[in-house]
């Protein structure tokens, strides 16, 4: 059999047995943030097993992509060197939710391995847990195994913990005699032998693990099973051979094509040598688990998982010297891993041209240094003498300068026979990321709203959304309500997801108002967060919910211009072009997409005239709602590979040009948007390129072009360059001269705006022309004036930055008039009052400074930065001690107002919110509380 076949018939025999064949999960998990890699077949169960999400299938089957790489998983320095560990793999599993139990997986897996792949039954060995005598009497009496053959063993091997908590279980291991006479007896059985390996376990998940180490039965038990796919099909591979050949999954056919390729492009043969054949086997590995992990969304970058795949591909590049390899070569192989994995995995073959440019622009980059750092490395060699520990400063300027992840300075030195001081270097990084922190400062989080709901009610709440189309108004039962949270049994108003933020709206009950102000899913469930306090309504109470309908209506317009906007995108600069993440507000969208290059002026150009001429087309919106899941994929309808799916799901349709798996909400006609526009384009990380963008209203006025002339556009461009002038010369005499931006002329930028004046002014209706379909996006007039004021606006933020390093010490003097002007009440001195900054980490400089001039008091500071609120609320130590007050417990209560939340310390504490209309309300509240 081959590989293809074998990972079929596995699929098929589960399928006979009434499981659903699932898709594998994507390698990147990216709703768990506990992993950086999909590592296990059950990771896409897990919420099952917590008992947070309900199978849609009680019985399912698959062949699950994993990555093992980092953390307790760390395979990494063996690869290659041995013919079994693998940074990539298949997992394949059969699952059984509360269904069947260890009598029904037992029988099935003896059934599959002897009568339909034709194990001999006398090389099987079968393990279980210490006193699990039903598995054990299951194997004896309902199999034909040797019952000499039927071993117990303890936690160590034949227990399965998720982690020191939650679902757990006995496992019974099936294990496979490899060698030549298969007389191996029991002494090898989990012994590590190569000869005698695991090639099943099958794990009964019937405890709960407590936290004081209990164990408790689970009401519901279930299957949970892990067969490593390169394993069985080498075990396969060696019977074949009749036991003559040394085990090894690099020679069957799921690596010797890729092998293979390797020879070709390399003209050094497999089988020639150990070094040899250790460098095609690590190539072999490691371009597997770049190509998945890229297929699914992941970028080679400087940290996370990033980093963990960009160590990936330079350990195979450094291996690719070794095979005289100094040339990018490692994105040539990809064409044949798509040929020979493709039909199992067809996001390979969709992802090929854009994995190949991925791995080619890091082999690039990396060759540029690696010939360098070796030399490098060998010179450094030199000075070492009889020592055999490499310096940890050297190693960390090989990291710094060359871009050497340590793991592959300590591969070179092993083949030298020397050990890295790994302390030495760890001091070298602590030292470099302690100078980051000392010019960035800390960086400024708000922490969730918690959700007070007991667990046991959480678990039982089911909300329907009904808010699709035009259903903004509904009545509802209430399901849960406390005095700031209220669940509905049906509601329209939407709970954040998929990136759309969520609605505002009020839920109506006799002549009570609640307002609400957020909504998160909650398992099942949808929770609204109250921003007044609720005393009358109860669970069962009969409310009409309401949503905030223009508000709506606007995060329609921008989401569905998030749908258009990817379709340019995917037309335009090449269909390897995937969400990488995205924000849909009621003001503006934020589309993350992977790109390998900036995004020229004439390809923005080109993506808003596609856009503008979607939204003139006047395209209905077709909204398939609950449809079958192969339905929709035959549809050809976009998924994301970072997004879990159930057997139903949502497609949202434009013509033919746009359909995609989608839960948000939507116009009905692309006419409603009005206008597109982008506002800004840039990098949001390694390969991802981020746009933000504008519709209707907010994207005219972004123009400044509604019912305007030019010359009225002229002047507010004059407006800028005199508060740029005013800036400059504040920095110049804060800095005492010293700052770069003193060289800077604004001169030079006023020559430049003259020049635009001296084009005709006629005046023209944007907004007319834009609906008449006349307007050209590239009218030079408007296009260049428009370029100018957004240089203007860049130039500005810049200059407000440079100034923020020189206005502490002018601040002080404001500080010490909002002390003067405290107001005292039970003994407290209070200050409260608004400030102007830039950036949340100056705020948080002047809170420190407002705490030490205070002496005895508490503080806060209020100021608007990037359109939202932020706060900064300090206490002095003397009434932390004497009146146990806390800035982290104040500024909580002060967020409320503002729709945010916060935190910190006792004697420091920070938020923010997005109601900037309430900022005096919060200084009034803080005055409030003491």
């Amino acid at each position: 059999m081959t590989s293809n076949e074998i990972r079929q018939s596995f699929l098929d025999f589960f399928k006979s047995k009434n499981h659903a064949i699932v898709p594998s999960a994507p390698v990147i998990p990216h709703g768990d943030p506990t992993l950086y890699f999909t590592n296990a077949g059950m990771n896409q169960f897990k919420g099952i097993f917590l008992g947070s999400e309900k199978p849609n299938s009680l019985r399912v089957v698959d062949t699950q992509k994993c990555i093992r790489v980092s953390g307790k998983h760390n395979d990494l320095e063996e690869v290659g060197r041995d013919t079994f560990h693998h940074t990539f793999f298949e997992m394949l599993g059969n699952w059984s939710f509360g269904d069947y139990y260890k009598k029904e997986a037992i029988m099935w897996a003896w059934e599959l391995l002897t009568e339909v792949w034709g194990f001999p039954k006398e090389r099987l060995w079968a393990s279980v847990y210490k006193n699990d005598d039903e598995a054990f009497d299951f194997w004896k009496n309902f199999t034909d195994i040797n019952p000499a053959h039927i071993l117990r063993f303890g936690e160590k091997d034949n227990f399965w913990e998720m982690g020191e908590t939650g679902p757990c279980g006995p496992c019974s291991e099936i294990h496979f005699d490899l060698s030549l006479d298969g007389n191996l007896d029991a002494s090898k059985v989990n012994s590590g032998s190569p000869y005698l390996i695991e090639i099943w376990n099958l794990v009964f998940i019937q405890n709960n693990r407590k936290e004081n180490g209990e164990l408790e039965e689970l009401p519901a038990k279930h299957v949970d099973t892990g067969m490593g796919f390169e394993r069985v099909c080498s075990v396969m591979n060696t019977i074949k051979n009749g036991y003559k050949t040394f085990p090894s999954n690099y020679d069957t056919d799921v690596f010797t094509p890729i092998i293979n390729s390797i020879s070709k492009i390399t003209n050094l043969k497999y089988g020639v040598n150990e070094e040899i054949d250790v460098a095609h086997r690590v190539i072999a590995d490691h371009i597997r688990a770049l190509a998945f992990a890229i297929a699914d969304g992941a970028l080679p970058s400087n940290e996370g998982r990033g980093y963990v795949l960009r160590r990936i591909l330079r350990r195979a590049s450094r291996f690719g010297r070794n095979l005289k390899m100094h040339e990018p070569f490692l994105y040539k192989i990809v064409s044949t891993l798509s040929s020979t994995m493709g039909d199992a995995f067809p996001e390979l073959r969709a992802q090929q041209s854009h994995i190949e440019k991925i791995i080619l622009g890091e082999e690039e980059g990396f060759n540029k240094t690696l010939d360098r750092g070796l030399e490098i490395f060998e010179s450094t060699l030199k000075n070492i003498g009889k020592k055999n520990m490499f310096s940890g400063i050297e190693a960390f300027k090989l990291y710094d300068t060359f871009g050497f992840p340590l793991d592959l300075t300590q591969l070179l030195c092993s083949e030298k026979g020397l050990s890295v001081d790994e302390k030495e270097f760890e001091n070298q990084m602590n030292l470099q990321k302690q100078k980051a922190r000392n010019a960035t400062g800390d960086k400024f989080q708000f922490s969730s709203i918690a959700i007070e709901i007991p667990e046991n009610i959480q678990s039982n709440l089911q909300t329907k959304f009904c808010g699709y189309g035009d259903s903004f108004e509904i009545e509802s039962t209430v399901s849960f309500a406390n005095e700031s949270l209220i669940s509905l049994d049906k509601t329209p108003l939407y709970a954040e997801s998929g990136g759309q933020i969520s609605d505002f709206g009020n839920i109506l009950f006799e002549d009570e108002i609640l307002i609400v102000i957020d909504s998160k899913k909650i398992q099942n469930g949808i929770v609204h967060f109250l921003k007044n306090k609720n005393e009358k309504i109860k669970s069962g109470a009969k409310v009409i919910a309401k949503v905030d309908v223009e508000r709506r209506k606007s995060i329609m317009r921008n989401h569905t211009a998030t749908h258009l906007l990817h379709s340019a995108l995917r037309n335009i600069l090449g269909t390897h072009v995937h969400q990488a993440g995205s924000l849909v507000s009621f003001n503006h969208l934020r589309f993350d997409f992977a790109h390998y290059n900036k995004v020229t002026d004439e390809q923005i150009i080109e993506i808003e005239n596609y856009v503008n001429e979607k939204i003139l087309d006047s395209t209905k919106l077709v909204h398939h709602l609950e449809l079958p899941i192969e339905d929709a994929k035959k549809m050809g309808a976009i998924m994301f590979f970072g997004d879990k799916y159930g057997e139903k799901v949502n497609v949202v349709q434009f013509g033919n040009y746009s359909i995609e798996f989608c839960g948000g909400t939507h116009i009905s006609n692309t006419n409603e948007i009005g206008y597109f526009k982008i506002k800004t384009e840039g990098s949001s990380a390694s390969g991802i390129r981020r746009i933000e963008a504008l519709t209707n209203s907010d994207a005219l006025e972004f123009l400044s072009l509604r019912n305007l002339t030019y010359r009225e556009q002229i002047e507010h461009a004059y407006k800028t360059l005199d508060e740029l002038e005013t800036i400059f010369q504040q920095v110049a005499k804060n800095s005492n001269g010293t700052s770069p931006l003193v060289k800077d002329n604004v001169m030079l930028l006023d020559v430049e705006l003259r020049k635009l004046e001296e084009i005709p002014t006629a005046p023209i209706n944007i907004e007319n022309k834009i609906l008449q379909n006349e307007f050209d996006l590239q009218d030079s007039r408007f296009l260049a004036l428009e370029n100018f004021n957004l240089m203007l606006q860049e130039k500005k933020k810049i200059f407000l930055k440079e100034l923020s390093k020189y206005t502490l010490s002018s601040t002080s003097v404001f500080l010490d008039k909002f002390i003067e002007d405290a107001i005292v009440h039970n003994g407290i001195k209070i200050v409260a009052q608004k400030i102007n900054s830039t950036d949340a980490n100056e705020l948080k400089s002047f809170g420190d400074l407002l705490r030490q001039k205070l002496g005895s008091g508490v503080g806060l500071l209020a100021s608007i930065i990037d359109e939202k609120v932020s706060l900064v609320c300090v206490v002095t130590d003397d009434l932390i001690a004497s009146k146990n007050l806390n800035a982290g417990k104040i500024i909580l209560e002060v967020s409320k107002i503002i729709s945010g939340g916060g935190g910190g310390k006792a004697h420091l504490a920070t938020a923010g919110g997005k109601d900037v209309s309430k900022i005096d309300d919060a200084i009034l509240k803080f005055r409030s509380l003491f």
